[in-house]
């Protein structure tokens, strides 16, 4: 099983760039023309929050335009930079197929693996989880017996090193940490906000954040940072389900190679 991730989309109204210089409508569109071309297609899409980039119902419908290109079925929840309900509005019943107690929390089952959405967000710029979605979570995890489970989300459940995110925290997160413990099928929690692609060992999982779609957070590890971005390349993520039961991710960027030679012409 193919899984494209993308993340951190940061669609501006129809005609803008981002900040007024990432051009991110482009270069999402760009992405998915990479996506709908790989030799072998992925199954399915997540994106894991920041649909939008001030949370308008204009950008939500915008964005919706472009993902309706691709050629496999989408799966996404909100993050900071989204308005839940705006998102629900524009996306609610396919790309979100359900709500739980309010939330944009759903189950999607596949043969290979079982997928849980999580609304991570805390109408401030940082995660959170609260009683009502944790015990739905809990519930959640309980029905799906031992089927190895992907948990995605906005919000990374820990720091990753960079100020500009580690700031911002995440509530109650030893609800999330107790819960996560308790099901080691959890294969893998994949998240965004972060715009850099990371892995850490979380509570017998791994928490993977995937790259944005061209504004990637300038990584400096220094605890005095500025608050920086470059402009970047579309990148995604492409999680492989192998028939061993392992998850292999790779990191893909839709531009900067020059290729591909034949290793036998040399």
């Amino acid at each position: 099983m193919l899984i494209a991730h993308i993340s951190d989309t940061h669609i501006s109204a129809r005609g803008q760039k981002t900040y007024g210089i990432a051009p991110m409508a482009e270069n999402l569109a760009r992405c998915i023309e990479h996506i709908n071309t790989q030799s072998l297609k992925p199954d399915l899409v997540l994106l894991s929050g920041d649909v939008t980039h001030d949370a308008s119902h204009q950008e939500a419908v915008h964005a919706a335009e472009i993902l309706a290109a691709l050629e496999c079925p989408l799966y996404l929840v909100p993050g900071n930079h989204d308005d839940r309900d705006v998102i629900w509005d524009v996306f609610g019943g396919s790309a979100c197929p359900s709500k739980a107690d309010g939330f944009i929390n759903y189950v999607v089952e596949t043969g290979a693996l079982r997928l849980i959405g999580l609304d991570s967000c805390s109408g401030r710029s940082g995660g959170m989880i609260c009683e009502r979605r944790a015990a739905w979570l809990r519930g959640a995890l309980a029905q799906g017996g031992l089927k190895p489970t992907l948990i995605f989300m906005h919000h990374p459940p820990l720091k990753c090193g960079v100020q500009e995110t580690d700031i911002d925290g995440f509530a109650n997160v030893e609800m999330l940490q107790g819960i996560v413990a308790d099901y080691p099928n959890i294969e893998r929690i994949l998240c965004g906000h972060i715009h850099l692609l990371t892995h850490s060992r979380w509570q017998g999982t791994l928490v993977t954040t995937a790259p944005s779609m061209g504004m990637q957070l300038a990584l400096d590890l220094n605890q005095t940072a500025a608050s920086q971005f470059h402009l970047s390349s579309p990148a995604y993520l492409l999680h492989h389900w192998t028939a061993d039961k392992s998850l292999i991710s790779h990191s893909i960027s839709v531009d900067g190679l020059i290729g591909p030679y034949d290793f036998r012409q040399y």
